[in-house]
């Protein structure tokens, strides 16, 4: 019997649904996770819902952590960890893998075993690979747990990008030039791989970008404007990754909307621009969260520009197959198309995030888009849907 179809005890009916909001994790973008749960702990209305924060570390425990949001801020430019918030050095967390049970267990050698209660859903605010790539969400699938955002397949699209960029191409939706290089390929002949980069340049002008298929946050990301960049930026893309891509240059504004899903389906927000950054080359992780680049919202674009872009992100979103929430991130070219760039299926979550904005913009507050993510993944079954 599957977990959503178990009869509730009296306890469980007029207890307050617990939500287990897990963080951190082994990816490069550890610290932003951080700093994005102390956003949703801050946000969660403690009158209707009990919680109970879960860090990973970087090297993969489950670690209970304290509740303190004022310890999961950057301070002096330096980004939190979860090592530096969790209960114990040795002690670690475990979700039962039974679907009958919701069960957390607290363990620390030496000790006999806490249970720590039930968890009625999890909100992850994991970024990168083992959080935002499906392989949370698989186990929180085999677990029986409800779970804040996009399932298995929609957030392993979400993650790679060579992937989402086949998805949305084959649904008819407008994707920029690209080249993939994968681990065997560049391990057996990497020779043979810079000369389709070349011959790629040769198509597309220079400058590229070189970028790690499956991270995050503008992480490993290269802008080159020839060859004597070139090796250097396939080294840091694949510090993150082994599959990398190289993309062209786009020439126009960069253009963001957040996608919501609603009981009568999702909608879209209203879309910002990130005008351009004059501190950096271009919109990389130092722009977004430490220097805090401010994007503009509502962007400045025309009615149709508006309504177009909406339409773009919200087929982005089914052609995904996504749930709960999405920002569909686009360039509107010289020629006035708009091109898809990438979703994010766990974007930057904090207040001054650009999808909170653009939903404060739109008419919901970021305490309001807490509280809806989590009545909707409370509201969804696990399993096949």
């Amino acid at each position: 019997m599957s977990s959503e179809n178990l009869p509730q005890s009296t306890e469980q009916q007029l207890r307050k649904p617990r939500v287990a909001v897990v963080f951190g994790g082994r990816s490069s973008e550890h610290g932003i996770s951080v700093v994005t749960a102390g956003a949703v702990l801050n946000a969660i209305d403690r009158t209707k819902y009990d919680v109970l924060p879960i860090g990973i570390t970087t090297d993969g425990r489950w670690a209970l952590t304290a509740d303190d949001p004022e310890r999961m801020a950057i301070t002096d430019r330096r980004m939190p960890d979860v090592a530096q918030l969790a209960e114990s050095d040795e002690g670690g967390v475990v979700l039962s893998v039974d679907p009958g049970s919701r069960e957390v267990v607290y363990s620390e050698p030496g000790s006999v075993p806490k249970a720590l209660g039930e968890v009625d859903v999890v909100f992850p605010v994991l970024h990168g690979p083992y959080g935002e790539d499906g392989t949370l969400q698989g186990l929180l699938e085999l677990s029986g747990v409800p779970y804040v955002g996009a399932g298995v397949l929609a957030s392993a699209v979400g993650q790679d990008k060579e992937y989402m960029k086949r998805v949305f191409t084959s649904f008819g939706l407008p994707v920029g030039p690209y080249l993939v290089v994968r681990p065997r390929e560049w391990d057996l002949d990497p020779q043979a791989a810079r000369k389709r980069i070349v011959e790629f340049a040769g198509d597309h002008g220079w400058p590229l970008f070189v970028k790690p298929a499956r991270a995050g946050s503008s992480i490993g990301i290269t802008k080159i404007d020839g060859l004597s960049g070139l090796d250097e930026a396939i080294e840091e893309a694949r510090r993150h990754d082994p599959k990398f891509l190289v993309e062209s240059l786009l020439r126009g504004r960069e253009i963001e909307c957040g996608v919501l899903e609603f009981e009568d389906g999702p909608r879209a927000s209203v879309p910002a621009e990130i005008p351009p950054v004059t501190a950096h080359d271009f919109y990389d992780f130092e722009a977004k969260y430490i220097d805090s680049a401010p994007g503009i919202v509502p962007a400045p674009l025309t009615e149709e520009q508006t309504a177009e872009v909406q339409r773009l992100a919200v087929e982005a979103f089914e052609a995904a197959s996504c749930e709960g929430l999405v920002r569909a991130d686009f360039f509107l070219t010289e020629d006035g198309g708009f091109v898809i760039n990438e979703i994010n299926t766990l974007p930057g979550f904090t207040p001054i995030s650009m999808y909170p904005r653009m939903w404060q913009e739109s008419g919901v507050s970021y305490q309001q888009l807490v509280d809806r993510l989590i009545q909707a993944a409370l509201n969804r079954p696990t399993g096949l849907r």
